[in-house]
């Protein structure tokens, strides 16, 4: 996040630097669009990256790098090891990973995948797409286990809640019990 950030800062000092008013005409033209991206009434609005970080949820930022924290602060202690030597030493790799999509509806996908990356278990090529897989789909079983639906949450104030977002969560799990069917159907050489 901070080297895209970075890099935008550097975009912006490159349109100061060559347009006198760094506006959004020049951003147009350095990306060569044929067409604006929306029309200027004889008035110039400025890029500047901290402006535009600045209008962001950084509640909603805040949670994701806290939680992201919390990942590094188990590792470090150990018991991201525990785990991993209970999930996947002591269980089937296929019920450790539907269990691992199954609680990252409760904790965000990201953040659970970044702890089996951390956990680094010896699973074949299929296992470690199968856990990609229920992770991304089992993140989405309720409001906070996904990015896309906390930001929602965050936008959305009133309109997209975690209570709203339960009515779906029976055709959710169904699609999640499919997606695992036809993963080992479709690579099942992959195990």
């Amino acid at each position: 996040m901070m080297l895209g950030l970075t890099y935008l800062q550097f975009f912006s000092f490159y349109l100061q630097k060559t347009n006198k008013h760094g506006d959004v005409q020049s951003i147009q033209h350095a990306v060569n669009l044929e067409e604006p991206l929306y029309s200027i009434d004889e008035k110039h609005e400025e890029f500047d990256v901290f402006k535009k970080v600045a209008n962001l949820e950084w509640d909603t930022l805040l949670f994701f790098y806290g939680v992201m924290i919390c990942v590094s602060g188990l590792s470090f202690i150990g018991y991201l090891d525990l785990t991993s030597h209970y999930l996947y030493g002591e269980n089937n790799p296929t019920i450790a990973n539907i269990l691992v999509g199954i609680a990252s509806a409760f904790v965000d996908n990201g953040t659970i995948m970044l702890a089996v990356l951390t956990m680094a278990p010896d699973i074949s090529q299929g296992q470690w797409l199968l856990v990609t897989l229920t992770a991304g789909v089992g993140g989405s079983l309720l409001a906070v286990g996904s990015a896309a639906g906390v930001g929602l949450m965050g936008q959305a104030k009133g309109i997209y809640t975690f209570t709203s977002h339960l009515k779906w969560t029976p055709v959710i799990a169904l699609g999640y019990a499919a997606s695992i069917f036809l993963h080992f159907a479709m690579n099942g050489r992959y195990f």
